[in-house]
This record gives structure tokens, C-alpha cells and sequence, in this order.
């Protein structure tokens, strides 16, 4: 039991962290959102709503300048006021929206917000024993290579969320009758605006799957329906 009380404590160490970013993350967005107030992009949400047999799809704007979208813990959807930014300036269609809408509302069907509590609370444990375990081979350098290993492992936990809320929302704009071309095309603006050079961090520390992976798989899905 003794051996054990280190492993137990990391774990409820890494439960509580994460309670406490969860209770942080809703006072934020209850102190910083709003309803949102587009007709074109709340039309989509309601045809989105329909295609899951839902009385209403309801999506609050964060007030805050980053272009993202978000479902909180409680199974909200958020977009930014960055993102309305983009809509208003023309740089974004009501289309491209409702398509991280249906991402943010996979998160939420497929359970991803309970299974990150869980991800979280193990590579909290994980990083805990392995820095120890390492350090006895290789002084101070032990707990920096556990650092890095666990990083590793949350990323790829992230890119195989990303991908199934990827999935979930290709089906669902299909349904829907809006389909994935705002999807895929969103990706590339998205893409563009991050600057980001594929090179530059290596693929298996990204959290979210290069953009060109994703439109891949979305083709890839739509074939097979046409097959189908």
C-alpha cells in the first residue's frame, strides 16, 4: 500500500487540477460571452439542430480576439469574437462557422471534455513515477525526457480528438445539407492565418493534425459514402 500512495497521490493531484481549470473556464465564460446574434449562422444551427432531432443548437460568441472555437466543459459551444470579427469583415462564411459548430458539438457528443479529465489525470501520474524512475539513470536530466514524453503522448491524445470531431462533424454537415467544402476550405484559411510551417514543430508534439492529414481524411470519408 505504501509503494502505492505516491501513484495515488499524483492521480488525485491531477483530478483536482483539472476541477479547478474546469470551475476557472466557466467563470471566464460566464463573465466574458454573450448570446449569439447572427440570423445567417443561427439558421445553420438550427438545420444542424433538426439533423440531431434537437429543439434549438444554442451558441454563445466569447468575447475575447483569438479566432477559435470552443466546447466547454458543461457541453456549451463558443465561437470568438475573433472569428465573428472574420465573419463581419467577409474574410469567413456563415458556412465555414456553422462547420466549427459542428466540430465544437463533437467534442460534446463524442465525450471529450470527461475523457481529457481522464487523459489529464494520468499523464499527471504518469509524468510523476516516470520523472522519478528516470532520474535514478540520468540525474536532472530525468524529469526534463518525462517532461517530453508525456507531452507527447497528451498531443497525440488531442490530434485523435481533433480527428473524431473532424468526423462527426463531416456527417453532420452533410446531413444537414450544408456539406464539407466549408469545412475543408476553413482549414486552409485557418492554416494560413496561424502562419504556421509544418516544419517548424515537429508532428508528433502538435496538438491538433496538419491540415492537409484532415482534408485528407475528410475526402477520404466522403468517397466512401459515395460508395456506399
Amino acid at each position: 500500500m505504501l509503494k502505492l500512495t505516491p501513484l495515488l497521490l499524483a492521480i488525485a493531484y491531477g483530478f483536482l487540477m483539472y476541477q479547478f481549470s474546469v470551475w476557472r473556464t466557466k467563470r471566464m465564460l460566464d463573465a466574458q460571452s454573450r448570446p449569439l446574434d447572427e440570423p445567417e449562422i443561427l439558421a445553420l444551427a438550427r438545420r444542424m439542430a433538426a439533423a440531431l432531432d434537437l429543439p434549438t443548437v444554442k451558441v454563445s460568441v466569447f468575447e475575447v480576439d483569438p479566432v477559435n472555437g470552443l466546447a466547454a466543459p458543461d457541453g456549451r459551444i463558443f465561437l470568438t469574437r475573433g472569428f465573428l470579427k472574420k465573419y463581419r469583415a467577409g474574410e469567413v462564411t456563415a458556412e465555414e462557422l456553422a462547420s466549427v459548430i459542428a466540430h465544437e458539438l463533437g467534442h460534446v457528443a463524442l465525450g471529450h471534455s470527461r475523457r481529457r479529465m481522464i487523459d489529464f489525470t494520468g499523464q499527471n501520474a504518469v509524468l510523476m513515477m516516470l520523472g522519478a524512475v528516470l532520474n535514478r539513470f540520468v540525474p536532472f536530466a530525468g524529469i526534463w525526457i518525462a517532461r517530453l514524453l508525456t507531452s507527447a503522448l497528451s498531443a497525440r491524445l488531442s490530434r485523435r480528438d481533433e480527428h473524431e470531431a473532424d468526423a462527426y462533424a463531416s456527417a453532420l454537415l452533410v446531413k444537414a445539407g450544408i456539406g464539407t467544402e466549408p469545412q475543408k476550405s476553413l482549414f486552409r484559411k485557418l492554416h494560413r492565418w496561424s502562419g504556421m510551417n509544418s516544419s517548424a514543430v515537429p508532428a508528433w508534439l502538435m496538438s491538433h493534425p496538419v491540415t492537409d492529414e484532415r482534408i485528407r481524411r475528410i475526402e477520404e470519408r466522403e468517397a466512401r459514402w459515395i460508395e456506399g
